[in-house]
C-alpha cells in the first residue's frame, strides 16, 4: 500500500510542479535591463527626492518615460549625464544646486524660553506641550528631529542649541525640512552667501521681546542693497539669491545681525 501511495503523490507533485511552470513563463512579468541599469548609476540614497518612494521605483518611472533624466537630486548633472547617456539622449540642463538652510538665528544665548521642557527629545512632541519651549513662536525647538532625518549625517546640533548644516554634505533631498515642525529649515540656491535667519511675522517690539537677534522689519537692508535682491514678504526680509551678489552691505546695515 505503501508504493502505490508514494507514486501517487508523486504523480500529483509532477502535475502540480508542470502547472506551476506552465504558470510562470505564461504569466512572467519581464523586466526591462535599463531599470536596473539606471538603478546602478543613481547614488542610492532613497531619500525621496525625486518624489517617488525610492531609487527603485525612480528607476522604473525614468525608463517608462514619465520621470525627468536629471529627476536625481543627490546624484546631479553627473548622474542626469550618465542617464541621458544610456538613453542615448542629450543631456539636461544641470538645474542649480540647492542645499538646506536654517532660517532662525535664536540660540539658547538669544532666544527666551517660555518654560523648560524634559520630555522626549522631539521638536513634535514639544510643540504638543504648550506649543513649545520657545517664546518665539517662529524659532527653532532645537531638539534635533532634522539631525535624525538626515540621510547622510550632513546635520549636527550646535552647543548653542541650533542645528549646523554641512551644506557640502547636504544632498538636497529635503527630509529635515520636511520633518521640522516650524518650517525654520528651507532649501535655497546653493551660490548664495547671505541668509536671512529669522521666519518671524511678529512686528519689531513683539520680535525684541523674544530674541535678541530676530528680524525686526526696519527695512534697511531692502533700502541699502545695490540691486534690489531684497524684499519684505511680511515683516520678515528675503534675500532672492539669483539676484544678489553677496556684497555684504546687508550684513553691515542689519541692525540685529540677522543676516548672516
Amino acid at each position: 500500500m505503501i508504493i502505490p501511495a508514494v507514486v501517487s503523490l508523486g504523480g500529483l507533485g509532477l502535475v502540480f510542479g508542470g502547472m506551476l511552470a506552465f504558470a510562470s513563463q505564461k504569466f512572467a512579468v519581464e523586466i526591462d535591463p535599463k531599470i536596473e541599469m539606471v538603478q546602478e548609476i543613481l547614488v542610492g540614497a532613497n531619500c525621496g527626492a525625486c518624489g517617488y518612494a525610492g531609487c527603485a521605483q525612480f528607476a522604473e518611472e525614468v525608463v517608462a518615460g514619465r520621470a525627468p533624466l536629471n529627476g536625481c537630486t543627490p546624484g546631479g548633472a553627473k548622474v542626469a549625464a550618465k542617464i541621458a547617456d544610456l538613453f542615448g539622449a542629450e543631456s539636461p540642463e544641470a538645474e542649480a544646486r540647492h542645499v538646506a538652510q536654517l532660517t532662525c538665528v535664536g540660540d539658547c544665548n538669544t532666544a527666551k524660553s517660555k518654560h523648560t521642557y524634559d520630555g522626549v527629545k522631539d521638536c513634535k512632541a514639544a510643540l504638543m506641550f504648550g506649543g513649545g519651549p520657545t517664546a518665539c513662536e517662529y524659532g527653532c525647538i532645537g531638539l534635533g528631529n532634522c539631525v535624525t532625518v538626515c540621510p547622510v549625517d550632513a546635520i549636527t546640533m550646535g552647543k548653542n542649541g541650533l542645528p549646523i548644516i554641512d551644506t557640502n554634505a547636504c544632498i538636497s533631498c529635503g527630509k529635515c525640512k520636511n520633518e521640522c515642525p516650524r518650517h525654520v529649515i528651507e532649501l535655497v540656491n546653493a551660490k548664495g552667501v547671505h541668509h536671512v535667519r529669522c521666519k518671524s511675522q511678529d512686528k519689531g517690539k513683539q520680535v525684541r521681546g523674544v530674541c535678541d537677534r530676530g528680524c525686526i522689519a526696519c527695512k534697511l537692508c531692502v533700502k541699502n542693497c545695490p540691486v534690489d535682491a531684497i524684499h519684505m514678504e511680511g515683516n520678515v526680509a528675503v534675500i532672492d539669491s539669483y539676484i544678489c551678489t553677496n556684497c555684504g552691505t546687508c550684513v553691515e546695515v542689519c541692525p540685529q545681525k540677522t543676516i548672516v
